[in-house]
């Protein structure tokens, strides 16, 4: 009986030992069949994977240039994730990020240009950064409307507001916000120099990183650790344990929508403070929905996303090192940013089974 009460423990350790190998195994898996499969679709198409595998990691990591562009591309690619992925822990399907990014970046963009030219950088800055979080809200606030009191689906009212605010901001940059000198190009006036975030010498990296980084982790500082955060999340689980508790829905719904909305407008804020300098009909195009992808991959959990994030800026990135090599398409990377989540859905998937 002692000899079969001493095993038992060591049976237990070797089971977990056993089930955490098995788990890095399936995880492996999951991160390298989606390059194998897409590796079989540049076979079919006459190329070389393991020449252009390795041409797209030397053009992304190869040189601090690099490694800029990936996370250039991250950027906004975390931080409409994280307006994706808000709201979706009070139970709502935030797929308006695109739109929120563009009237982000056009209220930053008229601030700039019309109020904020004579300002510093430690005025102008600032304020240009409220004026997209100001965008993005008031773009969400109309589907938070729409959902509290109209009670409409805000998974259909965000996606196609979307379109409503490409269609805004062409309206904008042919119009009221037109370089007089853009030889009938549309777009606005380039901003301020003053206004334009500092970037990494030798790199077109600017300081937007380390502001999605750093929204990320007051996501999840306020979701895991405050009792704001407690009733979003109830919300999502069980609504009816959190009507039951009392808790205000409708405010709730809100409050993340309003919230998913700023994080998107600061988006476009920094592309046009840190990349375009002007904007441009499209200024931000596709970055809210790699963000909504991202989110789906991270399960929302606003740490992974950055993860999720930067492994979608590098495939986007290495999309250009694609057309160059392949002569495919840079869209057909989308094939693969679509392998990869399949993959991570369907093992999240099997481990909940």
């Amino acid at each position: 009986m002692k000899q079969q009460a001493a095993a038992l423990p060591l049976q237990g350790a070797s089971d977990i030992w056993r089930s955490r190998v098995r788990s890095a195994g399936v995880q492996a898996a999951v991160l390298l069949a989606p390059f194998v499969l897409y590796g079989l679709f540049l076979l079919a198409n006459g190329v070389n994977p393991w020449t252009l595998y390795v041409s797209m990691i030397r053009s992304t990591f190869g040189d601090l240039y690099g490694l800029g562009e990936v996370l250039l591309k991250a950027t906004p690619i975390i931080l409409t994730g994280l307006a994706a992925a808000l709201p979706a822990k009070a139970g709502l399907v935030n797929v308006g990020g695109e739109g929120q990014l563009a009237i982000g970046a056009l209220f930053s963009t008229w601030f700039a240009v019309f109020y904020l030219d004579q300002m510093s950088a430690w005025v102008g800055i600032p304020l240009m950064l409220l004026a997209g979080a100001l965008g993005g809200a008031v773009w969400a606030g109309i589907t938070a409307a729409l959902k509290v009191s109209g009670r409409l689906n805000e998974t259909i009212t965000s996606l196609l507001l979307n379109y409503v605010a490409a269609y805004t901001v062409s309206f904008f940059v042919h119009g009221l916000l037109k370089d007089p000198e853009s030889f009938n190009w549309p777009f606005s006036p380039e901003i301020s120099p003053a206004l334009r975030l500092p970037i990494l010498d030798g790199t077109r990296l600017h300081i937007g990183f380390a502001v999605a980084i750093a929204f990320a982790a007051v996501v999840w500082f306020v979701l895991a650790k405050t009792r704001v955060g407690f009733r979003i999340r109830v919300l999502g689980s069980n609504r009816l344990a959190a009507e039951r508790a009392g808790f205000n829905i409708n405010r709730t719904y809100v409050a993340v929508l309003l919230a998913g909305g700023v994080l998107a407008g600061i988006a476009g804020m920094i592309e046009i403070a840190g990349i375009e300098g002007r904007l441009r009909p499209e200024t931000g195009a596709d970055y809210g929905y790699l963000g909504f992808l991202a989110a789906m991959m991270a399960w929302n959990h606003p740490v992974r996303l950055i993860a999720t994030g930067f492994l979608l800026g590098m495939i986007s990135v290495a999309g250009n090192t694609l057309e160059i090599g392949s002569g495919l398409p840079s869209s057909s990377v989308h094939i693969l940013m679509g392998l990869v989540l399949f993959f991570i859905l369907g093992s999240r998937r099997q481990k909940e089974g």
